[in-house]
């Protein structure tokens, strides 16, 4: 779960998505107003695609050029003298020079394009993964600075906590998979991974946490839920479990994925 904001401070121009609505990653939330930006935007593409100084700048070269091979060839029949033939190089190269500077502007010019697309990007909030939307906390108008804009939870995977009796401790790894049970009618079994075991124990509840990851596809359950869990390798004679060696343990709540992972 995350509370998604913006990086950059305005009003908001338009919200796309509502609460309960899933979301890909990538995909739109929100857009603030950006006609300075899209104006900033549209001025650096059209430096970038201006090439008219760099046609003339080759043309100067190329006429540069040719004055120099002129040049050598009245040179070598005596017909002209090597100061006039230098001085046609030393414009060549001036030419050659201005046309290697024309094209460094350019350069500089798509560089200014990207900078201002990425300041309008800014103005777009996306969702950094897939999801569900659980909260939206602006409206159109409203100005946006630090505070969340929304909420977006991973509900597929889910994640599921267990508190766990200390007497279990060591019974569990990572890679274990274990058959939960979520309390929805109508809904049957399903099974989940271990992905961590807390190191540490709570003394006051002589217990210590586990935490599994659980595939939801189709976002078939919703997050939130209470379930049991089934471990192996303890006997409760008053769980109906019990028969089959299986204890239920203490309830645990299914939970949104976090998109960090294991802490």
């Amino acid at each position: 779960m995350a509370e998604i904001g913006s990086q950059v401070i305005g009003l908001v121009d338009r919200v796309h998505v509502e609460r309960g609505q899933p979301v890909t990653a990538g995909q739109p939330l929100l857009t603030l107003r950006a006609e300075v930006e899209r104006a900033n935007a549209a001025a650096a593409d059209s430096r970038a695609r201006i090439d008219a100084d760099i046609q003339a700048a080759t043309a100067t070269l190329a006429l540069a050029d040719q004055k120099v091979r002129r040049a050598d060839a009245l040179v070598a029949q005596n017909f002209l003298s090597d100061q006039a033939a230098d001085q046609a190089r030393g414009e060549a190269e001036l030419a050659r020079q201005k046309l290697q500077q024309v094209r460094g502007q350019q350069r500089v010019y798509a560089d200014e394009r990207r900078v201002a697309e990425a300041q309008l990007a800014l103005r777009t909030v996306r969702s950094p993964f897939a999801g569900v939307v659980v909260e939206r906390y602006v409206n159109m108008g409203e100005r946006v600075e630090e505070r969340p804009l929304l909420r977006v939870a991973v509900i597929d995977p889910l994640r599921v906590e267990l508190m766990v009796p200390t007497s279990q401790y060591g019974t569990l790894t990572p890679g274990d998979r274990i058959t939960i049970r979520p309390e929805l009618p109508g809904t049957d079994a399903v099974v989940a991974t271990v992905n961590h075991v807390d190191r540490v124990l709570d003394p006051a509840s002589n217990t210590f946490r586990v935490r599994l990851s659980l595939p939801n596809p189709n976002y078939r359950l919703p997050a939130g839920l209470r379930c049991k869990a089934d471990l192996p390798g303890a006997v409760n004679a008053t769980a109906p479990a019990a028969a089959a060696g299986i204890k239920p343990v203490m309830a645990p709540v299914v939970r949104p994925a976090s998109p960090r992972g294991p802490l």
